[in-house]
């Protein structure tokens, strides 16, 4: 597979040797050119636009905004019209004379719901033709908004999970898997910090509030070299930054929760924040109807979370941003009658200090600081007896990133950056009456991460864009760590003793990045791409327990990083005048050193877990189709996915490849939206997939008056096939022109046909084995029939 990283590099070198000319005109005439730079932001409330695109009107040259909205590109003198342009904006013309360096900050003006007679429409959309990148998905929040919701409540990564080459986790879950990789293999950014768990309600909810969020994208093919750390996505979530110009609030009533937001400027134009909090009331609900007599008085759930932003522009050259978020799940469960009292308390903090600094018109520089932690706690009492188990992850990083714009046609990106990582998989303690159970078993470990980068996003001619870049990573373990020297039964015979900080381990190596481009006409291109990726934390879970047994554990001396080579190749299409985005992508991912726990494994807080992996291989590979209405009243999508993901441990199922426990063969989803008018828009969302692998008893025995099982091999049988219609229509009432606020009355209906489908199957064991009457029956759980959901949100 390497020969195809070798084919596209040949054909790099062969398109940059055919403008050898150009080059060399370049740089004789650099001297002569000049620069036009600035930021692009919303008109409305000084949000800056993350990839707004800037062009040059009758030239194919043009510059996409970073993540804080700065472009930069560089011209012969001359007279220009420069054209800007972002989804969901009008676009706006500027004509320069440019005999100088030129600052020129743009403001666009969002577009409002418009008259019948003009359709909605967007930018240019010919960014997936246009660019070199490979995978890329970028969500406006506003369409995020407009798509289904369980249970009313906003929930990008549901809405990520309906895009092609992404499954969700199960029924209700947030969580994602990407192009075959676990949901430890995607890097979930907030404002630069690492999210490591990313679910409400056991999951059912991801943690991110809507009315906190500017804009998503994801990467799920030809990672570019800044992002690494994880083999298979990148999911980057930017909080809003708060209204510059006016005071703002903005507040939602849903089934299950409610949201309250505030924004506004500290110094006109200068300063800003954002505070939004949520918080469910299942508790306050489920109270009522539980009596204080009954056994199960004091149980409840409920969880909030709470995100804040604020930021302060110093100069045209200095901006400084410091964000936050936490968020917490509080389950109880009380048994009056057996004296059984249950607390499991889990959540992320994380806290992000930014500096943006324009050291000059073709260089940007961000500077970040990040702090993030991520625990759970288990605490149980049954009348004098106590235990209480925590785990969890905690990081401090600094980054340094720094955009140049040499000259026309580049754009570098390089930096670098460095981590410092507490872990603590499993720490146990209890007490029985006045005895104290502490044991030496924290398990604690400690590790440096390091990374740095370069890469060019690099144009050399109409037909020709290369994104090349290189990553080198480089991860060590550090004391205390104690490695033991066993015999055949386990028992400790010698060991090595590290002391704190000393080095225990040490990994690293290259990751080289490549996206070539080649554009057949103005509507259409081909692109190909290979990335080389290391992980060096990974995510294990033990899929026997219903305990909460998903850990986090750095690469130390018995764990060696995950690898993995992606290849990739799209045939991309626009269609009428890019009101149809289309695309057929390939691809094929390689991963080693997969980690599982044992076969028979059993939660052993007593021991170190990392003496329970075993290790072996997985690969996946497929086709995804994208069909996308970019404009007019009615617009959505199609998405379908024909993948294999298969796995392959020495110590799992006699050897043999197995499907992955998210090995799914089929994967469709469908999204509709239309609106009719200024008060009305509605939305439909269908969603198929091929049934989950899943490994279920094939025999029963009965040996010695009990029942024993005879399971299949690993992931031998396919659940049924999940599918599922949901339903929503927005109505916008008239604004009062007395009044300042806008309401908005959302229905919605998830899962309208109450499609039952499958949650997991148990096994119901009925009669006696002693008087031939035993039975034993498959039944499968579903969770939820039809939900119909009204939230009511108002703006201020």
């Amino acid at each position: 597979m390497r020969l195809i990283l070798y084919a596209l590099l040949l054909i790099a070198f062969h398109a940059t040797a055919q403008q050898e000319p150009s080059l060399v005109r370049d740089s004789v005439h650099a001297k002569n050119r000049f620069t036009i730079s600035g930021v692009i932001r919303d008109s409305l409330n000084g949000e800056t636009l993350i990839s707004a695109t800037l062009s040059v009107k009758g030239k194919t040259k043009g510059i996409n905004t970073n993540a804080y909205g700065f472009y930069s590109i560089t011209l012969n003198p001359g007279v220009y019209t420069l054209v800007c342009s972002f989804v969901g904006y009008q676009f706006r013309m500027i004509e320069v004379r440019l005999d100088r360096d030129i600052k020129l900050n743009v403001d666009l003006l969002p577009r409002v719901d418009l008259s019948e007679a003009v359709v909605v429409s967007s930018r240019k959309r010919d960014a997936n033709v246009k660019n070199a990148q490979m995978g890329k998905f970028s969500l406006p929040i506003e369409q995020i908004k407009t798509i289904p919701a369980f249970l009313g409540e906003v929930d990008l990564l549901k809405t990520i999970q309906l895009l092609p080459g992404v499954r969700n986790a199960g029924e209700g879950s947030a969580g994602i898997y990407v192009r075959g990789g676990g949901p430890d293999q995607n890097l979930i950014l907030l404002d630069d910090a690492p999210v490591y768990n990313t679910g409400h309600l056991f999951g059912f909810f991801s943690i991110f509030n809507a009315d906190a969020i500017k804009n998503v994208s994801l990467i799920k093919g030809g990672m570019p070299a800044q992002y690494g750390g994880r083999l298979s996505s990148v999911l980057d979530v930017a909080m809003k930054e708060g209204n510059d110009k006016k005071l703002q609030v903005d507040a939602g009533i849903g089934l299950i929760a409610s949201r309250f937001s505030i924004q506004g400027p500290l110094k006109k134009n200068k300063a800003s924040f954002i505070v939004s909090a949520r918080r469910t009331y299942i508790d306050a609900l489920a109270k009522p109807f539980i009596s204080k007599s009954s056994q199960f008085y004091g149980s409840g759930y409920f969880f909030y979370d709470l995100n804040a932003k604020v930021n302060y522009t110093f100069s045209d050259r200095d901006r400084l941003y410091l964000s936050g978020y936490f968020g917490r799940d509080v389950f109880d469960f009380v048994n009056g009658r057996q004296s059984l009292k249950v607390n499991i308390p889990w959540g992320n903090t994380t806290g992000t200090l930014r500096w943006n600094h324009v050291y000059n018109n073709r260089l940007f520089g961000n500077t970040t600081v990040v702090y993030n932690d991520y625990n759970f706690n288990f605490n149980a009492a049954q009348h004098t007896f106590e235990i209480k188990l925590a785990s969890g992850i905690r990081d401090v990083s600094i980054k340094q990133d720094l955009d140049l714009y040499p000259f026309s046609g580049h754009k570098i990106k390089f930096g670098g950056l460095y981590t410092y990582h507490r872990f603590t998989p499993s720490v146990i303690s209890g007490k029985q009456d006045s005895i104290v159970f502490k044991p030496n078993n924290a398990q604690v470990k400690y590790a440096h991460e390091a990374a740095v980068y370069l890469q060019d996003d690099w144009e050399i001619s109409d037909k020709w864009k290369i994104n090349a870049g290189i990553r080198y990573s480089w991860f060590q373990q550090i004391g205390p760590y104690n490695i033991y020297k066993t015999d055949a039964n386990g028992n400790r015979l010698d060991s090595t003793v590290f002391a704190g900080g000393a080095p225990v381990k040490t990994y690293g190596g290259a990751e080289p990045r490549l996206t070539v481009r080649y554009a057949i006409n103005d509507v259409t291109s081909l692109k190909a791409s290979v990335t080389r990726n290391l992980q060096y934390i990974h995510l294990v879970s033990n899929a026997g327990t219903t305990l909460p047994t998903d850990i986090w554990v750095p690469s130390t001396y018995k764990v060696k990083p995950q690898l993995s080579w992606l290849y990739a190749a799209g045939l991309f299409r626009n269609f009428r005048d890019n009101m149809f985005e289309t695309s057929v992508e390939v691809y094929y991912k390689n991963m080693l050193n997969q980690i599982e726990y044992q076969e028979g494994y059993t939660p052993n807080t007593l021991e170190d877990t990392e003496n329970f992996f075993t290790f072996g291989k997985g690969w996946s590979y497929g086709s995804e189709f994208f069909i996308n209405k970019t404009k007019g009243r009615f617009t959505g999508w199609i998405g379908y996915t024909l993948s294999w993901t298969w796995r392959r441990f020495p110590a799992l199922n006699f050897g043999n490849a197995y499907p992955a426990k998210y090995d799914r063969r089929n994967d469709m989803s469908i999204v509709a939206m239309y609106s009719f008018n200024k008060k009305w828009k509605a939305s439909a969302v269908f969603v198929y997939g091929s049934g989950n692998a899943a490994t279920l008893p094939q025999r029963f025995y009965i040996i010695n008056g009990v029942l024993t099982q005879e399971y299949s091999r690993i992931n031998e049988y396919r659940l049924p096939a999940y599918h599922r219609l949901d339903l929503s229509a927005t109505l916008t009432p008239r604004k009062n022109e007395y009044r300042k606020r806008k309401i908005e009355w959302v229905f919605s209906i998830y899962n309208t046909y109450s499609r039952q489908n499958p949650y997991f199957i148990y096994f119901d064991q009925t009669g006696s084995p002693f008087n031939g009457t035993l039975q034993v029956q498959a039944k499968q759980v579903s969770l939820f029939p039809i939900i119909p959901a009204v939230t009511w949100n108002v703006k201020f």
